[in-house]
């Protein structure tokens, strides 16, 4: 990084003190879990989401969240090996350049930022229907969207300007909060016994083995997209090498059972033979109508303004995401190097946390002056390439694992390396042909509008191709460099090997 051109407080001589950098070991395993389960927002997601997998699936739609949950749980596998390997900052891209190559690389990086920015921008649009909707709900009133939206940017504008741990103890708060809500309405519907009496049935092979159990998945891997951002904090976390693996499991084990538990108390909230239909006539109010029941009235209007906060929560979430991977590509050079400055005080990449917050503001504007609406179009429409791009992101991911580790010495074994990734590819190669096949469930779109949106994730990648061409032609210095700390760690690999091969002949010499 660049040196700053002010002097230290009490330095001689006029040395220039160092530029600052992200604040290391701020994050423990707690910290990171937060940020992660934050962006998936298990509220938003639960209330908003899951009466469609039930409306489609059935009973058995519970099912349908712990086999995506197993799924990224063994892709975890293998990317959390590749974290004590390679330590960029550059993550997901990294590990892609690491066994598949800089062009490859470099079209992960554009995936990444594709990915990060649809999954947050778009929900600007959700944050605006959504506090709509708890405003006229709790009050009778109609309130505009945009405003509210844009306040949103702001807000998580700020969040993001300020420091790491700062950020960490406030999803913290909204997470216990967004939680505590399902958890209180599961506590209701336990007591109570639910509707007909508690019940398995959601578990039995009948019900799960149904035509549209692969709807249910592709809302289900939806729900966890951003799981994998643990990595990103690598510089910030605690003995990372640690760290970073624990988070990641416990998120993923966290969402998992979380996401089939709730989901099963919906059903058992309305009974094995009445809640399909209960979603079907209301799939918006199921999660209300439930909470009210069990819990009281009280607790529905609660709910709304949780939603609320859980949107933010994920709002802010992605934001420091995004902000990570803008800085990591600013230090590479992929992007101008003015992104890659740090703020002395909060140690957080606030010029690129702005210069996103700009752009959020440009697409919602836009959307907003195109009369879209900010729901079935902004969000929708913005979210769906950003999910495809994270979950290719994912793939390149999986399928260098085993590229990396079949080209270097390791004390890995072949679950981690090979066996891992190689079912985690074919897993989440089967997620984005399920997610793609049922897109118009996500965005209620044309046919056209669909392949559109779903285009944009290869032809990003492709335009990663086509840059790492021209950084190789026209700025070779910065080609060479990008990702250089998968060659620093390889070169250490080697170096070790070297040493271990040396060790029997010196130990002949006197």
């Amino acid at each position: 990084m660049p040196t700053t051109h002010s002097t230290a407080s009490g330095s001689t001589g006029g040395t220039a003190a160092p530029a600052p950098s992200l604040r290391s070991g701020s994050l423990g395993t707690a910290d990171i879990t937060f940020f992660v389960v934050s962006a998936a927002a298990p509220l938003t997601v639960m209330a908003g989401v899951a009466p469609l997998a039930i409306l489609l699936g059935g009973i058995g739609a519970p099912v349908g969240y712990l086999l995506a949950g197993l799924t990224l749980a063994v892709f975890a596998v293998g990317f959390t090996t590749m974290t004590r390997h390679i330590s960029s900052s550059g993550a997901f891209y990294a590990y892609v350049t690491g066994g598949l190559g800089r062009p490859a690389g470099i079209g992960a990086a554009l995936l990444a930022l594709i990915g990060y920015n649809g999954m947050e921008i778009g929900v600007y649009g959700l944050l605006g229907t959504a506090t709509q909707d708890t405003v006229h709900a709790l009050f009778g009133a109609d309130i505009p969207w945009l405003p509210v939206s844009l306040a949103g940017l702001l807000l998580i504008g700020y969040g993001g300007y300020r420091s790491i741990d700062f950020g960490a103890k406030v999803l913290g708060v909204l997470l216990a909060a967004e939680t505590g809500i399902l958890v209180l309405l599961a506590g209701g519907v336990l007591v109570k016994g639910g509707a007909d009496g508690l019940s398995l049935a959601s578990f039995a092979p009948g019900n799960v083995l149904v035509p549209g159990m692969a709807a249910v998945l592709a809302f289900a891997f939806a729900a966890f997209t951003g799981f994998e951002s643990t990595v990103i904090y690598r510089r910030e976390a605690r003995d990372p090498a640690r760290t970073v693996p624990r988070a990641t499991y416990l998120a993923v084990g966290f969402l998992g059972l979380f996401y089939a538990f709730i989901v099963w108390i919906a059903i058992q909230a309305f009974g094995d033979a009445h809640v399909v239909e209960a979603a079907g006539n209301d799939p918006v109010g199921l999660f209300f109508a439930a909470v009210t029941t069990y819990v009281g009235p009280w607790a529905a209007d609660l709910m709304h303004v949780l939603i609320v906060t859980s949107v933010l929560a994920s709002l802010l979430a992605f934001h420091n995401a995004i902000n990570r991977y803008g800085l990591a590509l600013s230090e590479e050079g992929i992007l101008p190097k003015a992104l890659s400055r740090v703020h002395p005080r909060h140690n957080s990449p606030y010029v690129v946390g702005i210069a996103q917050t700009v752009l959020g503001a440009v697409v919602v504007l836009g959307f907003w002056a195109a009369g879209a609406d900010p729901y079935g179009q902004l969000l929708l429409w913005v979210n769906t390439p950003g999910m495809l791009g994270l979950l290719a992101l994912q793939l390149l991911a999986a399928l260098a694992v085993p590229c990396y580790f079949r080209r270097v010495s390791h004390g890995e074994g072949v679950w981690r390396t090979v066996v891992a990734p190689v079912v985690a590819a074919a897993l989440l190669a089967t997620a984005i042909v399920l997610v793609i096949t049922h897109l118009d469930l996500f965005t209620g779109a044309s046919t056209t509008v669909n392949t559109l949106l779903a285009a944009i994730v290869p032809a990003t990648f492709l335009a990663g191709l086509a840059l790492a061409r021209q950084l190789r032609r026209a700025r070779p210095e910065v080609y060479a460099a990008f990702a250089s700390d998968t060659e620093q760690a390889d070169t250490k690999q080697a170096d070790a090997e070297r040493a271990d091969a040396e060790q029997p002949l010196s130990n002949l010499h006197p």
